[in-house]
């Protein structure tokens, strides 16, 4: 979609701390066009025929019209009966039934995998299909089970996906860059084999962005995924074909990773629930791009699902069963700990509506709002809280991100000389863009995230809080390109947080939300704000998702989990 001339030079304005020279060179990346067509074309041909559908109208249309894809699965009834019921299964649900012997790995495979390819033809979900290795997984797990009574291990015949960098052996890992596109991975990451090793079937794995760098999709590869409910609009990112795969329901449960809010994003803009646990739960070991050294603001690994149950299923079985830190010396050897849903009258929770970087949208207010109000009524307690230093926690840990300024990123994109998508650019100028710190420095970056850390858990102690309830982004899904505003994540990967995004169950309504009287007159905070602001048109987002985010302390992950699932049990959402 085109952006406005205001806002387009009010964003090239703001690109000050980076010059951009030294990555594109047009000559260079001709080289590589081969085997990005190559690679598309291996995509393309690893679509089953049988499992394709023709779509109501030329994808570009269905975009533009903000085409609500999973309205038109069951509309169109896309799949048989039984295949609904299978895929609109939980994994608990799902894994009984197999443990049971009243459903196979292979139907509840073949279901997903029809699911998946049908996701992947209105979002642009995937980066590759192996369908057929998948159903090799799931005969052999069949086998298994008759000859043994029993199941391999507790996600046992479950369908999982994975987002591209989650390495695996024999395949690419490229990370959305082309300068990777002949790096062949030599083993699987330490999370795929744990998840594997305990039944999990995978058969697809999915888009992101260029160098995972945005809360947007987007690379030179295979290019934009779209949010399933309104195809105008972006999944999300960087985990950002898991999103949209995962809402759409071609998997039961997806592993994302997030550094600045690249699990929750997605999840929020998709449509589906995504955890962020604290890190050194789940292992980032051989990764692609696990961004080697930088222990200031880390990436950590976790699931994104449509039931609260999927992702408390994934971290117990992942934990308990997997141990990882028997493959990975920085995992922790800490326990799930099985913690009771808790009463809502019980919850005292701190509800921040504005974090004093960039105010929220119409639609975002009226969740909140709702949420809150839903709250009350059912007991919690409740109060007003303005993150503490929230524009010093975003400084920080974009400073943070780019303390080697730019030095890796050159190196990477230079290789190729491949084109920068826009908000590459917008996230080469975040913090000091190309000042390269200091030890000192980085040393005096991490002191101030400490005493962040510290403030912030000490007023949860000392006021009894269980929980800060708050948007997870300014807005529903934005438009493709332009999402530039990380505030209401990034704090959270700063503080080392767990935070669950879940969904409202509410939606976008250009009718209800607009922009009052009272809001024409707010004056900007920043450019980053107006861009933000001026983005955004009620026509434009009909129904996207309305997602919020809860949090925790640093550790208290289990009490995260159970308090998401108390607060969407009261609020009635459910995946079918």
């Amino acid at each position: 979609m085109p952006i406005d001339p205001h806002s387009e030079a009010l964003f090239q304005s703001l690109l000050v701390n980076d010059d951009l020279t030294g990555y594109e060179d047009a000559e260079k990346f001709q080289k590589w066009i081969p085997e990005i067509e190559a690679y598309r074309q291996r995509l393309a041909d690893s679509i089953p025929q049988q499992l394709a559908i023709e779509l109501p109208k030329p994808i570009d249309t269905l975009i533009e019209e903000g085409f609500d894809s999973i309205e038109y699965l069951y509309d169109a009834k896309l799949l048989s009966c039984h295949e609904f019921e299978i895929t609109d299964s939980s994994g608990p649900v799902v894994y009984n039934k197999i443990a049971s012997g009243e459903w196979t790995s292979v139907e509840v495979f073949k279901a997903f995998a029809k699911r998946a390819v049908l996701a992947h033809q209105f979002t642009n979900c995937a980066v590759e299909l192996f369908l057929d290795e998948g159903l090799k997984r799931a005969k052999e797990l069949d086998e298994y089970y008759n000859a043994n009574g029993k199941t391999i291990g507790p996600l046992h015949g479950i369908p999982i996906s994975l987002k591209e960098h989650v390495a695996l052996k024999g395949r690419i890992g490229h990370i959305g860059c082309v300068s990777l596109l002949d790096n062949i991975m030599e083993k699987d990451s330490v999370t795929a084999k744990i998840l594997y090793d305990l039944g999990a079937v995978f058969y697809i794995r999915t888009n992101e962005p260029q160098a995972l760098l945005h809360l947007d999709s987007g690379n030179n590869i295979t290019g934009f995924t779209k949010c399933p409910y309104n195809l105008l609009l972006s999944s999300g990112g960087s985990s950002s074909g898991e999103g949209a795969l995962v809402a759409f329901g071609g998997s039961v449960m997806g592993v994302g990773s997030d550094i600045g809010g690249s699990i929750r994003s997605p999840a929020a803009f998709s449509g589906c629930h995504g955890f962020r646990p604290t890190s050194r739960r789940i292992s980032g070991r051989g990764v692609v791009g696990g961004e080697s050294g930088q222990e200031s603001v880390v990436g950590v690994l976790g699931p994104l699902a449509r039931t609260i149950e999927d992702i408390n299923l994934f971290m117990k079985a992942y934990i308990n069963s997997g141990e990882p830190w028997q493959l990975d010396p920085w995992s922790l050897p800490m326990k799930w700990r099985d913690v009771e849903t808790p009463k809502v009258s019980n919850l005292k929770i701190a509800v921040v509506r504005d974090d004093g970087v960039v105010r929220v949208s119409p639609p975002i207010r009226r969740g909140l709002n709702e949420v809150v109000a839903k709250l009350q009524k059912a007991g919690a307690k409740i109060i007003e809280f303005t993150p503490p230093k929230a524009q010093l926690a975003y400084d920080t840990a974009m400073t943070l991100y780019n303390a080697d300024g730019n030095k890796e990123l050159r190196e990477l994109f230079s290789a190729s000389g491949e084109p920068l998508p826009r908000l590459t650019k917008w996230y080469l100028n975040a913090g000091k863009g190309t000042k390269e710190h200091t030890a000192y420095e980085n040393r005096e970056l991490n002191a101030t995230r400490d005493r962040l850390r510290e403030e912030y858990s000490d007023f949860m102690v000392e006021h009894k809080i269980d929980f800060i309830l708050g948007p997870a982004y300014n807005n529903v899904a934005p438009k493709t390109e332009q999402v530039y505003n990380e505030s209401y994540t990034i704090l959270y990967n700063l503080l080392d947080f767990p935070s669950l995004v879940f969904q409202t169950g509410l939606r976008q309504d250009p009718k209800l939300d607009v922009w009052t009287e009272e809001d024409k007159k707010h004056k900007y905070r920043s450019g980053m704000e107006e861009l933000e602001d001026r983005s955004y048109n009620p026509e434009t987002f009909k129904n996207a998702p309305i997602a919020l985010q809860l949090s925790g302390r640093r550790y208290f992950d289990e009490e995260v989990v159970a308090g998401g699932k108390a607060i969407v049990d009261l609020l009635k959402i459910h995946s079918t």
